[in-house]
């Protein structure tokens, strides 16, 4: 197989900070998109994987899935792009499946065969290297149906975390009918947060965030929430029961859900997108059978709602509030994250390594 050399940051190990690695990438064949990355935004999910958090982290580990770059190269047989346009990749850059329901229904984050190819640490099905290696990197090379279209209005830099913070909670509000005339709550005011309560807003809805800290209140209500609730207050809880069509529960660590299922209406929602390291403890049956209410969960989004979402955000003006740093800040910005020291996503400028 043809490669051609990239510069990218990696984990080496579980411990040790992230370094300049140099990696292959594949040639473009003639269905795949090759782009020079410009900036490249920090999940937590970024760090669980780089630290072993997770199972199944194989070294070198180039993390990184909320990319936006410009086009170099395209294979001769794609159609959708060219050289010099603005191009963006999610959480998925390929899929060895393509043919179950799931896939063909444009979701392909729930490939029934298992199918999906993550932008890192997924088994690379082009054999450029062990694993596939994400976006803290100089470039990248992605199959066109895996790549998205990012409007010139767009900051891209702001725009980076759209790709997984904007996705994993516009999914679930428009899958749950976030909209005019519905009441939305939000949980925790982080990465994921400011995006829900930023989209649910321009989707018309009436937004309320769930937040331990009242010191977030006032920065709350200027990314768009009509009201804010203190969480550990058991009267302001109490007074919100059933009052709420959808929650969106962004929260990583393990929390009493009770509370929250209390607050939904009849025929409510509670959908988490935050995954603990430690289960949240059982809910109470009690709370979701007098009100069939239910709890469900939801994964980023597939790549036509992504790409629905990135033309709303463009239309609407929404984009993330971010930090920016260089590759060698990576673990700062990984020390900081730990204590919630971000607001309220760090966005990597990719130039010193195209450099």
């Amino acid at each position: 197989m043809k490669t051609t050399p990239a510069r990218a940051y990696a984990a080496f190990d579980k411990t040790s900070p992230l370094r300049p690695f140099d990696l292959q990438r594949r040639a473009p064949g003639a269905r795949d998109v090759a782009f020079d990355v410009h900036f490249c935004g920090v999940c937590h999910s970024d760090l669980h994987t780089a630290r072993s958090e997770w199972p199944g982290t194989v070294y070198p580990c180039v993390p990184g899935h909320e990319i936006v770059g410009q086009v170099t190269a395209v294979g001769s047989a794609v159609t959708r792009f060219k050289a010099g346009d603005r191009v963006a990749v999610g959480c998925m850059v390929d899929s060895s499946c393509r043919t179950c329901a799931s896939c063909k229904d444009g979701l392909e984050q729930y490939c029934d065969n298992h199918g999906t190819v993550y932008t890192y640490n997924s088994v690379d099905k082009h054999g450029a290297g062990p694993v596939t290696y994400g976006g803290y990197s100089s470039h990248m090379v992605v199959d066109e149906d895996f790549c998205l279209r990012l409007a010139e209005k767009l900051d891209p830099a702001a725009a980076a975390p759209l790709l997984c913070a904007g996705i994993t909670t516009w999914s679930p509000l428009k899958h749950w009918g976030a909209g005019p005339g519905k009441r939305v709550g939000v949980v925790g005011l982080g990465g994921l947060g400011h995006m829900a309560l930023k989209l649910a807003h321009a989707l018309g809805a009436h937004t309320t965030l769930f937040t331990t800290s009242a010191g977030k209140a006032a920065d709350a209500k200027r990314l768009g929430a009509d009201e804010v609730v203190i969480s550990k207050d058991a009267d302001a809880m109490a007074k919100c029961a059933r009052s709420l069509d959808l929650i969106v529960d962004t929260v990583s660590a393990s929390h009493d859900l009770d509370p929250l299922t209390n607050a939904l209406r009849r025929d409510g929602a509670l959908v988490l997108v935050g995954v603990p390291e430690h289960g949240n403890p059982a809910p109470a049956v009690v709370n979701l059978i007098f009100g069939r209410r239910s709890i469900a969960g939801s994964l980023i989004g597939g790549i036509r709602e992504t790409q629905e979402m990135l033309d709303f955000c463009a239309e609407k003006g929404v984009v993330a509030d971010i930090e920016r740093i260089r590759p060698d800040q990576i673990d700062e910005a990984y020390a900081r994250m730990l204590k919630s020291d971000v607001r309220y996503r760090f966005v990597i400028d990719m130039a010193p390594l195209r450099g």
